[in-house]
């Protein structure tokens, strides 16, 4: 296959919430197999990773996909390790303790677009405000839907690239969208969300355009909707119990572990969740059957199936790390214990 280009993407350390990082390496002949990626070293004192007496970290490749918006590229997502192949305190993937394809999760993924010259969400006047929210949400018309060129093509490359994206849609405010993300298992999910939100900025930059993922970037007062990551989530056992109790014993243990969950829920989350715009108050908890202000919502459809199905923790902030959420989630549903 002559030379080939491998777009090694890793997590940074910037605090309170983590940013995208890549860099290009050139192989002759390759495979295109995982297995045949190899472990390459970065500057962590540039990444806020380390410092620079000590500055060597390792990135192990840990995902492949094809890489449809560049010549004979790949796109392979990485973990962070120490120069000792132990996992960086950055590595949130690393943090997943069980992971196979018994817990599956959707992650609902909304952002906002933003002009880089205006500073302010595609559709947004300068010294103003567009019409109140309402028309938005899974629109269509140059009036009420900003960036769907970019969309689109991200939507596109996407697909082409292997990832599952399930759907896309226009969200509550202007210039907000959605995509969604399927994947059977932790790691397999937090993977895609990841190398996805990487295409989308990449996407973006064509259109002088770049991706807000701040839950509530127009501030906590603003009357427009903020955005968030909804965790759809099940393992086998919900997936098939017909049973109403299982599915309350999960929920009432998720109430049990408040903090837990919203530590790893992305920052600035306190901003959005405040009880209105589809959102229960971070102060509380709270779940029920179809009830998008709850913190978990029961789908009328898991109901409707004989209670086999998925809990929605609507919870997660845009800009949380799905390797934590899932990790997370899966540690709660399993202190349930039940059968």
């Amino acid at each position: 296959m002559g030379k080939t280009k491998l777009e090694y993407i890793w997590l940074d350390g910037h605090q309170p919430t983590q940013g995208l990082r890549s860099k290009t390496r050139v192989e002759d002949n390759f495979s295109g197999k995982l297995e045949d990626c190899p472990v390459w070293s970065f500057d962590g004192s540039s990444t806020e990773q380390a410092d620079g007496k000590t500055s060597d970290l390792l990135l192990k490749p840990v995902a492949i996909f094809p890489d449809p918006d560049r010549k004979n590229a790949y796109l392979v997502m990485t973990e962070v390790l120490y120069p000792d192949g132990t996992p960086h305190e950055s590595n949130g993937r690393a943090t997943i303790e069980e992971d196979d394809d018994d817990f599956w999760f959707g992650f609902e993924q909304e952002y906002f677009l933003y002009d880089l010259e205006t500073k302010l969400p595609l559709g947004f006047p300068k010294g103003g405000f567009p019409g109140p929210q309402g028309p938005y949400y899974c629109s269509v018309g140059a009036q009420n839907a900003y960036g769907r060129d970019i969309i689109e093509e991200h939507f596109d490359i996407c697909l082409e690239a292997g990832i599952n994206v399930e759907g896309i849609n226009a969200e509550v405010a202007a210039g907000q969208w959605e995509f969604q993300v399927f994947a059977k298992g932790a790691r397999s999910a937090g993977d895609q969300v990841w190398v996805a939100r990487y295409l989308l900025e990449r996407t973006a930059e064509k259109y002088g355009v770049y991706v807000e993922w701040h839950p509530k970037p127009l501030g906590k007062d603003a009357d427009w909707n903020g955005s968030g990551m909804h965790a759809n989530f099940s393992n086998g056992l919900m997936r098939t119990c017909g049973n109403e109790k299982v599915f309350t014993a999960i929920c009432e243990e998720f109430g049990k572990h408040i903090q837990e969950h919203i530590a790893v829920y992305g920052a600035y989350n306190d901003q959005r969740l405040t009880g209105k715009h589809e959102t229960a108050s971070i102060n509380e908890f709270s779940y029920g059957v179809s009830n998008r202000g709850a913190s978990i919502r029961i789908p009328v459809g898991t109901v409707e199936n004989g209670w086999k199905g998925r809990l929605e923790d609507r919870r997660p902030a845009s800009n949380g790390d799905p390797y934590k959420i899932a990790a997370v989630i899966i540690k709660t549903t399993n202190a349930a214990k039940v059968k």
